[in-house]
């Protein structure tokens, strides 16, 4: 199997209060977590909004974006990597120290799988009015016979 990229994404619940406040200091640590994974930084964007702070990291292999709600003490956070063993999880362990969650949720997406199984998976549905009308009555009779 060819992948073209690797796609981690993460949810980091319930974080240290004291990491999710203070923007620059995110922003350091996203820096510091990338060059450490090996990757050079080409650009970084990082900019306050209403309820969150965002960080973007732009590097040859790939990107990182982060949003932190501090008053949820909740991060997203979405790291892509498009070089051949690419470990996005490298990246992921520092910021998870960085945050020290109570709880964490991650998904990992190969992202271009070009074997020759793949098929675009498309689905159309129709549904004749007539059925739709008798649709609630006979999920009611299925019930009452399940009695």
């Amino acid at each position: 199997m060819k992948l073209l990229s690797r796609h981690l994404t993460v949810d980091f619940y319930h974080c240290k209060e004291e990491s999710v406040e203070n923007g620059a200091a995110i922003e350091r640590g996203i820096r510091e977590a990338v060059t450490t994974a090996g990757f050079e930084i080409e650009a970084t964007s990082a900019r306050a909004l209403d309820d969150q702070f965002v960080v973007t990291v732009i590097f040859p292999e790939g990107h990182l974006a982060l949003h932190a709600y501090a008053e949820l003490r909740y991060i997203a956070l979405d790291i892509f990597l498009c070089k051949e063993g690419a470990e996005p999880e490298v990246i992921y362990r520092q910021l998870k120290k960085m945050f020290a969650p109570d709880k964490t949720k991650t998904t990992f997406i190969k992202r271009g799988d070009f074997t020759k199984d793949i098929k675009p998976k498309t689905q159309t549905r129709f549904a004749p009015v007539r059925k739709l009308k008798t649709a609630g009555s006979n999920v009611i009779k299925i019930l009452s016979n399940k009695k």
